[in-house]
């Protein structure tokens, strides 16, 4: 079921998304000061491409440096892309069948604002999964 909805993700919405996130990161290689944003951008452009059997997690260690480095992600890109998702998920609640991609959609919001100090995990549990 999560590659169906991931086919059509694409179709509809990922690829949209996708070129979003790698613009961003193209731009933020451009100054080196910003590469690590850049690396950030191009991590979420994988998950905005492919995004169901994906959750995003916090990282235990990120702390003051992850919110600091968040700030200056808000005003480089993370408000346009931002704006991204929540257009796109608007546009996905005009079908029945597009309202669990835009439910998706609106989910990428929190993340697109701020990625730093968050990872993106597989939800599958591999056999020594403790749980």
């Amino acid at each position: 079921m999560r590659t169906i909805l991931n086919i059509i993700w694409v179709i509809f919405a990922g690829w949209v998304l996708f070129l979003g996130y790698v613009v961003a990161g193209i731009l933020l290689c451009i100054p080196i000061v910003t590469i690590p944003w850049a690396i950030a951008s191009f991590r979420l452009a994988g998950y905005a491409f492919w995004p169901f059997g994906r959750r995003v997690v916090d990282k235990p260690k990120a702390g003051v440096g992850a919110f600091l480095g968040n700030i200056i992600w808000v005003v480089l890109a993370g408000w346009w892309l931002a704006i991204g998702h929540i257009l796109s998920g608007l546009a996905l609640c005009i079908t029945i069948i597009g309202i669990p991609m835009a439910i998706a959609d609106f989910k990428m919001v929190p993340i697109s604002l701020m990625p730093l100090g968050k990872d993106i995990v597989s939800t599958r549990r591999g056999p020594f999964d403790p749980k």
